[in-house]
């Protein structure tokens, strides 16, 4: 285990069909426990990849490229993978894309993303760049989607000051 200090985390109380927070610790209910959470955390204290992220913002997707080796790097890092160097560049990537693998959430989604089951999450092998990402498919229901269609980059807010990218693919199936 890691020197670094443990912030006290709301107490839970399993009553009922769910748990809820003890009255006495109570956190605000938009609040989701960090260990839970499936979005990153953005802010400059919380992550030394804040420049992904402003960039997200921005529209954005990017990662990191060492001028060393040319190693392109997914996701971003601090340091490249191949020489250990950690001087990289910050590389905008392609906002297009072609499905190469889905699948559909039918249960068991992530805190906070539970009314929107089903939902889609697919391999994009994005265009023009030997890089595949994973992300969210939105824009048609999963029973729709088709190996091969086509996608494109969605920059979207999470309702907490936050944001993320997912794949939106637009139209009707292909036949």
């Amino acid at each position: 285990m890691s020197g670094a200090p443990r912030t006290k985390r709301p107490r839970t109380v399993l009553e009922g069909p769910a748990a809820t927070p003890a009255p006495e610790t109570a956190a605000p209910a938009e609040a989701t426990p960090l260990l839970l959470d499936f979005l990153p955390r953005e802010a400059e204290g919380e992550t030394r990849l804040g420049r992904f992220f402003a960039r997200l913002r921005e529209g954005k997707l990017s990662t990191t490229r060492c001028p060393r080796d040319g190693a392109l790097a997914w996701p971003p890092r601090l340091v490249c993978p191949k020489c250990h160097q950690g001087e990289l560049d910050w590389v905008d990537l392609p906002e297009t894309g072609h499905l190469y693998a889905f699948s559909a959430v039918l249960g068991g989604a992530p805190l906070g993303m539970e009314a929107e089951v089903p939902f889609a999450v697919g391999l994009v092998d994005l265009d023009g760049l030997a890089l595949r990402l994973f992300g969210r498919v939105v824009g048609r229901p999963w029973t729709e989607l088709r190996v091969g269609d086509s996608v494109a980059l969605e920059v979207y807010r999470t309702g907490d000051d936050r944001v993320f990218y997912r794949f939106r693919a637009p139209g009707p199936p292909a036949a």
